[in-house]
């Protein structure tokens, strides 16, 4: 047979396309897979039609966007929120969750994956990345729109499965619903260990749309039991059991360190860097994306800590959980002449930058989670540093009281913000400034969850993820989900505001922290050589700042987003109480001129106040 599948009982023939698609569609479903983002194009109409029709069915939800970078990252967003139902006891196993799939045509639609996909692959987020291809004999022959787009997402994607463009033989929907397990899988992290994204490249050959007369879309039997076409049957998906992991190992026999030792909690760390702190008595240095952060060992601004407290010296072992990436004196810790314990469960390359760890496991021992011998003393130094340190900062910053009528900077409005937020609620943190200004200003005990894309920390694509991440929770009842983000991140993906009128708008306050700029540049050398001269000052502002006047406000209204202009911290405070109801903008205007005086000031406070302690 070969065409179309053969009709039966008056219905038009489905077409070989349209069969296999709605295979591998059949088998996501079975796989576990509950959200699919779309980008719409001609030669993957057959995975839209099949996707809506399943969508109607209630098997999935299909979420629509028009560019495929937003849509990635959307899913990105999406699989994020979904990882915040792991559980809480880092004791008890944690199953890999089914990806969340995107569906894209051929082309440079493909391309425009990569983004998300980067971030996907070092942050460990399961997605599925479905590309339609034109088919196999087209690949270097000039035709429109062909690439061989198997090489695109290569060393990025955990498998790349290539299915030729199926031509109604018999066997064509078992070979792509095992195919779609094999990717499935792949991106569960099943045979790695690595969660991450997988690549399945979907060649289809003409006609790409069902006849007119096919009639309704085929039944839930039809697609999930029955007839995908005469005499093609839905073929049986292998049951691929997912992975499990656990951050704790009963069966690890290492000693435990003897000596003071710090735990330095990352991005992913999770709840087990906290107890493992905790039930040992080290002192917890936790960034604020590392879910641990909390509880009596916690040392606030431990960056501040690390620099000004003259501690370090003291320190014999660093157990590290997680990626940790937001300050210098962290890594400046970590490359000292210490032992470094480097705890990554998830496989892969384990986070040691500094090229110093001298062991690394793949889980914390379960014995090191028995109470054991503490040295109070050791973590009383460190916990009273914190608080010594955040009162400075508080001092210096103008934290500790924020009069109404204020003009709010940069650290005041992300500290209201840390304020309002509850720890049933979550926070998406953007790159670059937001992350430091919250890891600075927050005096958590009890946190919110706290979501960024720290795999490779870029600024694109943030207003997306936090869409995805607001869609994921939306039928949590009780979770306020907010967005944190500079005005360049939030300009560097405004796309992801454009929500067709068809698709739902998730309840979402996006705070932009407008100053007109990349502002994190004058921390770093860039902004000590601008104070050199008019003209480095010139070059400064020029290629690293960035200036622009954008009009938030009109770029809000033009995708229809509410958008409330605040400059004060009481304005600040005002809309921070307003009801979340749908996807808003909230943008705080605030100077970037002194933000390296700032910052030299809070650094001056510190020392001083360890000066005097």
């Amino acid at each position: 047979m070969s065409g179309v599948a053969g009709a039966a009982g008056g219905r038009a023939a489905v077409p070989p396309s349209l069969a296999s698609a709605r295979a591998l569609v059949a088998a996501l479903v079975r796989l576990g897979v509950r959200d699919v983002v779309l980008a719409p194009g001609s030669r993957s109409a057959p995975l839209a039609y099949a996707v809506a029709d399943a969508s109607a069915r209630g098997e999935l939800t299909l979420h629509v966007r028009i560019d495929e970078r937003d849509a990635a990252f959307l899913a990105l967003g999406i699989a994020r929120g979904r990882a915040l139902d792991a559980p809480a006891d880092p004791r008890e196993p944690r199953v890999a969750p089914a990806p969340v799939a995107v569906v894209t045509t051929s082309g440079t639609a493909v391309a425009n994956l990569h983004p998300a996909a980067l971030e996907a692959d070092h942050g460990g987020v399961p997605l599925l990345l479905v590309t339609a291809d034109r088919p196999h004999e087209l690949r270097g022959t000039g035709a429109n729109q062909t690439t061989d787009q198997r090489a695109i997402l290569e060393g990025t994607a955990r498998l790349t499965v290539d299915v030729p463009a199926p031509d109604g033989r018999a066997g064509e929907e078992r070979d792509v619903a095992h195919a779609t397990a094999r990717a499935v899988d792949a991106a569960r992290g099943g045979r790695s260990g690595r969660p991450g994204p997988a690549h399945l490249n979907v060649a289809y050959r003409d006609p790409l749309a069902p006849p007119v007369d096919l009639g309704e879309p085929l039944g839930h039997e039809a697609l999930t039991d029955g007839a995908l076409a005469a005499g093609h049957v839905a073929p049986a998906v292998p049951d691929v059991r997912p992975a499990t992991r656990c951050d704790v190992d009963p069966t690890l026999d290492v000693a435990a360190p003897t000596g003071r030792t710090v735990v330095v909690a990352g991005d992913g760390a999770g709840p087990v860097a906290r107890a493992l702190a905790e039930a040992r008595g080290w002192p917890l240095l936790a960034e604020p994306v590392s879910g641990a952060v909390g509880g009596p060992a916690l040392v606030h601004v431990h960056n501040q800590v690390l620099a000004h407290a003259g501690l370090t010296d003291d320190v014999e072992h660093v157990v590290v959980v997680g990626r940790a990436t937001l300050s210098r004196p962290v890594q400046r810790l970590l490359a000292r002449d210490v032992e470094v314990i480097v705890v990554a469960p998830d496989g892969g390359p384990w986070p040691d930058a500094a090229r110093n760890a001298s062991l690394v496991l793949s889980a914390v021992p379960a014995a090191w989670l028995e109470p054991g011998a503490r040295d109070g003393a050791w973590l009383d130094r460190w916990v009273r540093a914190g608080r010594t340190a955040a009162t400075a900062v508080d001092d210096a910053a103008a934290l500790a009281a924020l009069p109404d009528d204020a003009i709010v900077s940069a650290p005041q409005a992300v500290r209201l913000l840390a304020d309002a937020l509850t720890p049933d609620d979550v926070l998406v943190v953007g790159s670059s400034n937001p992350v430091r200004d919250l890891d600075l200003v927050h005096r958590w005990t009890e946190p919110p969850a706290v979501v960024a894309n720290r795999g490779l920390a870029g600024i694109d694509g943030l207003v997306s993820t936090a869409t995805g991440v607001a869609l994921a929770r939306s039928g949590v009842s009780g979770r306020t989900v907010r967005a944190v983000l500079g005005d360049v991140t939030f300009l560097h993906d405004v796309g992801g505001l454009l929500g067709a009128p068809l698709e739902p708008r998730p309840d979402l306050q996006v705070v932009v922290v407008n100053d007109s700029g990349g502002s994190i540049f004058a921390g770093l050398e860039h902004g000590e050589l601008a104070e050199v001269s008019a003209r480095r000052a010139e070059v400064f502002e020029r290629v690293f700042s960035t200036p622009h006047d954008v009009d938030l406000s009109a770029l809000c209204a033009a995708y229809r987003v509410p958008h409330v202009r605040a400059t004060t911290v009481g304005e600040v405070r005002a809309a921070l109480a307003a009801p979340t109801a749908g996807t808003s903008v909230l943008e705080v205007v605030v100077d970037r001129a002194g933000r390296r005086d700032a910052a030299a000031a809070v650094g001056r406070a510190v020392r001083a106040a360890f000066a005097d302690d």
